[in-house]
């Protein structure tokens, strides 16, 4: 069967994303093969769709332990054979999964990584005498020691490629830089593949980054706008995420925290109940959120500064998963960045030092950033992009330019009075006139000492990140680098040229009031199962293109609300009598085209995006006697 016709049948599109497609071809061809698309891109196609035009079984390489029965649950609904095997099954639930195993009833079988490393090869045996097909590893980054989250066990996937040479492998994820590209390749052994780079810009989300001054009343201002909608809020500690749940809770909010100290059975029931809308916003660690399948998170929050860009990039992209809009709100504070950097030290690495030092600068960059945010995040992943994307605080015109030639001169003249020795941090405290033991005595005499004590910290550090993007400042390289001048940095000194630099805006109105990004109407659900585009025949929903931004809000908001959260209850209905989260049975964006097209028949509900053969055949009787009633009224 055709790689399209299985799309068509099974997930209910009728074209795929970019690359996935040549993906599918690649590894038909039993090829290696490397794929790099942004979270909600439609990794997980890339390889269900093989499992099933391949006679054999497909192995999916997954470090969701907490999420497997979701991603495997997602699959059956569709009418697909799969299972999983991870520490969270009994004996029996095992033994089970195997009998099917032996009894080819399976297209895909899902596994922990860990589940290799506690079988002493037994596992790694077992498979070897199977008919496998593929072996997709997903997370793939976490193999790298370059990459953001690495994960020793991992590395024994090297292992069983080399017991199972003739099969072919694919390497998934979404965010990895070169270096962690190279070394992915490396480490699974991967022969000449190919490598699949779809696009990183997630034009439906809007990225913001406020200052940290009055963190939880800005907070609350953002949740304002994004009331009853889904979130992720993301914290650096445990007992943050829980006193943040409890505030939040305190003020009427349906918050709940998790981090990995927390026992198994309250993370499993607190992830289930985001999952499943019982409760809308989840203030976590980065231990939650990794391969969340969940289409409706409109929002997603860091109130700490992240170590690097892949994490930040891959947790954001959490939001606006069914194509709908998002946004990325980053509380940012010059203390986060002092914190962080204790944890950049790798004991008996320095070259692993140097790069997690340098992640962590460009982190800081994108705090202080003056210029469009979705601009450097594409540009990190070697990416071009328009100067102005219309879709971040920084286009949105959320700060203003000033004459700041004499905060300039101030700053260079410290540097320089400095001797060009000392880092971001000192050369702040300086400024300040910060009398704490940590200026030396010999400095506080110094003609420019506290010569900017009028302005906070954070303030400083976003004009010394700004001179240094505009070449008047340049910081050295290694562990511990130092502010130097910069070439254009004499001009200044002298009095000669004008320095531009940016104040942020008052608000006109709150914080969080709900902005309508330039998402599209009628995408379908870009979680596990269904992540291909939906363009679909003449008279029928179209998927938006990315640069049809005019009319998106408007067509976005084009469907009846009062249908579409009766059908929200029918969904949900459905889904606690098949005990599985409610975005398993249809995702948001599928039920805003039904409330927007009100199909009445079969051959009329096989034309929205997200019905493929067996949801039709399960749940479109069913839809369309609950339209049908709700056009009587």
């Amino acid at each position: 069967m055709e790689p399209i016709s299985i799309l068509q049948r099974y997930f209910g599109y009728d074209s795929f994303r970019p690359n996935q497609e040549q993906v599918i071809r690649n590894v038909l061809q039993k090829k290696d093969s490397l794929v790099l698309m942004p979270t909600g891109g439609g990794k997980s196609l890339c390889y269900q769709v093989p499992a099933l035009i391949f006679e054999g079984l497909t192995i999916v390489i997954s470090p969701l332990i907490a999420l497997m029965k979701d991603q495997v649950d997602a699959l059956r609904v569709n009418g697909i054979a799969a299972a999983y095997l991870n520490s969270s099954q009994s004996r029996n639930e095992q033994e089970a999964v195997f009998r099917q195993v032996h009894r080819n009833e399976l297209k895909l079988l899902y596994l922990a990584p860990e589940r290799l490393m506690a079988s002493d090869m037994q596992l790694i045996g077992f498979l070897k005498r199977l008919k496998l097909s593929l072996v997709a590893v997903d997370e793939a980054h976490c193999i790298s020691q370059w990459g953001h989250d690495f994960r020793p066990e991992y590395r024994l996937l090297g292992q069983l490629r080399q017991e199972i040479p003739e099969v072919p492998f694919m390497a998934l994820t979404a965010t990895a830089d070169k270096l962690t590209r190279a070394d992915i390749i490396s480490r699974l052994e991967l022969k000449d593949p190919p490598s699949y780079i779809s696009s990183f810009n997630r034009e439906n989300i809007c990225y913001k980054v406020e200052p940290k001054r009055n963190s939880f009343q800005r907070l609350l201002d953002f949740l304002e706008g994004n009331k009853k909608e889904s979130g992720i809020i993301y914290c650096l500690s445990r007992n943050s995420t829980e006193s943040l749940a409890a505030k939040l809770q305190a003020k009427g909010y349906a918050a709940e925290a998790y981090h990995a100290g927390l026992e198994k059975h309250i993370r499993e029931e607190r992830q289930e109940k985001f999952l499943r809308d019982d409760i809308s916003i989840v203030v976590a660690t980065i231990a939650f959120g990794m391969g969340i399948d969940k289409s409706n998170v409109r929002f997603v929050v860091h109130m700490d500064l992240p170590k690097n860009i892949e994490g930040y990039y891959q947790e954001t992209g959490r939001a606006g998963r069914d194509g709908l809009p998002g946004e990325a709100l980053l509380f940012y504070s010059y203390a986060d960045v002092n914190k962080l950097q204790q944890f950049t030290t790798v004991e008996n690495n320095e070259e692993q030092s140097r790069i997690l030092l340098k992640k962590l600068d460009q982190m800081v960059l994108y705090g202080n950033l003056r210029s469009c945010r979705r601009k450097f995040l594409l540009n990190y992943f070697d990416e071009e992009a328009p100067d102005n994307c219309g879709n971040c605080d920084i286009c949105l015109g959320k700060y203003q330019y000033i004459d700041g030639t004499i905060l300039a001169q101030k700053a260079l003249s410290a540097v320089a009075r400095l001797n060009e020795s000392f880092g971001a941090g000192y050369v702040i405290d300086f400024l300040k006139g910060n009398t704490s033991g940590r200026i030396r005595e010999w400095h506080k005499s110094l003609k420019t000492f506290g010569v900017g004590s009028d302005l906070s910290r954070e303030t400083w550090s976003g004009y010394l990140e700004e001179l240094i993007a505009q070449e008047y400042l340049k910081k050295s390289e290694g562990p511990y680098p130092v502010l130097q001048l910069g070439p254009k940095s004499r001009a200044v000194l002298k009095g000669d040229e004008t320095v531009m630099l940016s104040v942020r805006k008052e608000p006109e109105k709150a914080a969080g009031q709900k902005r309508k990004t330039a998402g599209y109407a009628g995408a379908g659900n870009l979680s596990a199962g269904s992540e291909a585009a939906g363009n679909r025949t003449s008279g029928s929903p179209a998927r938006r293109s990315g640069n049809e931004k005019d009319n998106a809000e408007a067509e976005a908001a084009a469907y009846d609300k009062e249908l579409f959260e009766i059908l929200r209850v029918e969904r949900r209905r459905l889904a606690e009598t098949e005990n599985v989260p409610a975005y398993i049975i249809l995702s948001d964006a599928t039920l805003r085209e039904l409330a927007r097209h009100l199909p009445e028949d079969l051959e009329a509900i096989r034309r929205i995006p997200g019905f493929g053969e067996v949801k039709t055949g399960k749940y479109g009787a069913i839809f369309c006697e609950v339209i049908q009633d709700y056009r009587k009224k």
